[in-house]
């Protein structure tokens, strides 16, 4: 298990590494998403998404894959307890000025 694990971490840290030409679109377009932990708690995190004008469909998916390789990163599982997360109905997710925020918590972290 930890050798797959070890694989999974040093496959998406390879992956953040990559160009320009070969960032990942999701429905379509590009997105810049980021995942960073809340303020002492290193399993809990937020991640931003914009533009979501350009598809709520793609920011969502843009948001889910950043938050995967977060806790792929921090600590070995895509597993994800969403507070806040893609699959709350529409017009229950936090969009303000064009920028969507996720939360969760990475479950493994302890």
């Amino acid at each position: 298990m930890k050798i797959w694990t070890s694989l999974v971490v040093g496959a998406v840290l390879v992956a953040g590494c990559t160009s320009a030409e070969d960032r990942i679109l999701f429905d379509g377009q590009l997105y810049n998403a980021k995942a960073r932990k809340v303020e002492r708690q290193f399993d809990v995190f937020s991640v931003m998404v914009k533009p979501v004008s350009k598809s709520l469909k793609g920011a969502l998916e843009a948001g889910t894959h950043e938050a995967i390789v977060f806790c792929v990163n921090a600590f070995g599982s895509s597993d994800i307890i969403w507070t806040a997360g893609p699959d709350v109905p529409e017009n229950q997710l936090n969009i303000v000025k064009d920028v969507l925020t996720l939360q969760g918590r990475c479950p493994n972290a302890r």
